[in-house]
């Protein structure tokens, strides 16, 4: 920041201002949005990862700039909500209770049936959550993902970095958080550990991607697991999980499996084609993208501003010229 460690001091116990140019310097040092200083933190709904008091460490860090990512994801969604282009949906929450995960997959059979894909398997989890009120963002970010609840609206932000099995399992798992309820004052319990209610998540999230009633168990082999899992575009590992609780493979038979990962050239011969990765290309949900052009259209926001709340899906060359874009209402 070009400041002695003495002011740097002051400046985290709040005995000395901070002007404009040194606050755009210590965002762009800590890499984090210069409105994650403006503004109050909201209260995370749900973290995938443990929560680690310790920002020095770093895994402390990634949580840390999941949650300030989270929370710039929030404000902009809130932004082009007070412009008048886009109206969120509330989110949908599992009428019934859920104590084991055994009601988790029951929650999860609801939904498919809301969403009228039966046991079929889901093309994109992104256009699936914004239908039922979770609007996630995808960031450039290590970790996984994280989720919150304000008031009606409920967002979250899941990594680039994971592989796309993990992705998917990430951003299925924060749409359970929300479908279920806040795991803190949920019928999960407030007696149960973390390690439980997550585990019963994990059940939701497993059974959304991959539904037990999916799994062939007559003449089951490891080759008809491979299409399982390149089908539903899950992880092997969510795939051997679910095999077992179908009945189709035993405790022994999966853990041979789980060391026998699938290659490429074994999903594209279990399907005739390489899975395209969910959750990397598209950063945004659509709704959201077609309000961000609005607002541009209409000259509610610049075209840097545009460019930014697309979070990198787009550059400014994509888009079409409006003349005077600095032109405001």
């Amino acid at each position: 920041m070009g400041l002695d460690r003495t002011m740097i001091a002051k400046i985290e116990s709040g005995t000395r201002r901070v002007d404009a140019v040194e606050l755009m310097r210590l965002s762009s040092c800590l890499a984090l949005p210069l409105d994650h200083f403006l503004f109050e933190r909201p209260t995370v709904l749900s973290r995938r990862t443990p929560l680690v008091e310790d920002e020095a460490t770093e895994i402390g860090r990634e949580s840390f700039l999941l949650e300030a990512s989270l929370s710039s994801w929030l404000r902009d969604v809130r932004q082009l909500q007070n412009l008048g282009v886009f109206e969120p949906i509330e989110p949908l929450a599992y009428p019934g209770a859920v104590e084991s995960e055994a009601s988790a997959r029951d929650a999860a059979s609801w939904l498919r049936t809301r969403l009228n894909c039966a046991d079929q398997p889901i093309p994109s989890l992104m256009s699936v959550c914004e239908q039922v009120g979770l609007y996630i963002a995808v960031v450039d970010l290590p970790g996984d993902g994280a989720s919150l609840l304000d008031g009606d609206l409920a967002v979250a932000v899941v990594s680039r970095f994971g592989d796309p099995g993990r992705r998917r399992a990430t951003a299925a798992h924060e749409l359970g958080h929300v479908i279920l309820g806040d795991e803190y004052s949920s019928d999960l319990g407030i007696h149960a550990s973390r390690a439980a209610r997550e585990a019963i998540i994990d059940a939701f999230a497993a059974e959304f991607l991959l539904p037990i009633s999916a799994v062939n168990q007559e003449d089951f082999t490891r080759e008809v697991l491979i299409w399982n899992a390149a089908t539903y575009r899950t992880s092997w590992s969510l795939a051997v999980r679910q095999a077992v609780r179908a009945g189709a493979l035993s405790n022994e038979q999966a853990s041979r499996w789980l060391g026998q990962t699938p290659t490429k050239s074994e999903l594209m011969e279990a399907v005739g084609w390489a899975p395209q990765p969910d959750l990397e290309g598209v950063r945004v949900p659509p709704s959201f993208a077609h309000a961000t052009l609005e607002a541009r259209r209409r000259y509610l926001i610049t075209t840097g501003r545009a460019v930014e709340l697309m979070r990198g899906q787009i550059e400014e060359s994509d888009l079409p010229y409006l003349g005077d874009e600095d032109v405001r209402p």
